[in-house]
């Protein structure tokens, strides 16, 4: 389900990935869907994945900018993947199944995302507003919620287990708040080794990745899956 617009070119930087939540009950609600909402409202991201079921579905190729964090803050890094899960910030989705994650995480690796998240755990929801949203942990590149974003103001994902999505020895280290007064910034609405695997979605049980396609190939029209 390919978008018809992204956000442009990227301008360079550290390679990062953003984990969103856009308030979708998982229980009603299928990536396909959500996907469909994001491409008519022109903020498509580079995934939409549902843990519970594993359902991905690519939007953007990772080497053009997604709109889910704005045309700005969205186009900083070598890579910005900007992922959005089908779930709710108040109720952090690292707490059930994470179907397709070892599928998503290896697809990541390969654009040189490092394992870390630098701005430690997203706070949990509503303090996550109250995030501080470091432009120096932000040129760290790695791991980030949406509401550790420079410049957005946003609660998701929540209060989600980092450890559960980058594995038992990513390194913990306690979330700054934002200081009281401080401003909160503008609320914005929402490659070493090019072979990133390409998944797709479950039938009866998850996946295994399929073959790799050329990360310059398009993403055919219709197809849920993952290339570049």
């Amino acid at each position: 389900m390919p978008a018809r617009h992204d956000g442009g070119a990227l301008r360079g930087g550290a390679p990062r990935a953003v984990w969103c939540a856009g308030e979708y009950d998982p229980r009603t609600v299928s990536a396909r869907s959500v996907a469909a909402d994001l491409v008519k409202e022109e903020r498509p991201a580079h995934l939409v994945w549902h843990p519970g079921t594993g359902e991905i579905v690519q939007l953007l190729p990772i080497t053009r900018a997604a709109r889910l964090l704005g045309d700005s803050v969205g186009r900083e890094g070598r890579v910005c993947a900007q992922i959005m899960v089908v779930g709710q910030s108040r109720t952090p989705f690292t707490g059930s199944l994470l179907t397709g994650l070892d599928a998503i995480l290896p697809w990541l690796d390969a654009w040189d995302v490092a394992r870390r998240w630098p701005a430690g755990p997203p706070l949990q929801s509503p303090q996550s507003y109250h995030a501080l949203r470091s432009r120096k942990e932000w040129a760290r590149g790695g791991h980030y919620g949406a509401s550790q974003v420079p410049t957005l103001d946003r609660p998701d994902p929540g209060g989600i287990d980092i450890r559960r999505i980058t594995g038992p020895d990513t390194p913990v280290s306690i979330p700054k708040p934002r200081a009281p007064g401080a401003p909160a910034g503008a609320r914005v609405l929402p490659p070493r080794r090019r072979t990133p695997d390409t998944v797709l979605p479950p039938q009866n049980e998850p996946p295994s990745p399929a073959p790799l396609r050329p990360a310059s190939e398009p993403v055919p029209v219709g197809q849920s899956a993952m290339s570049n």
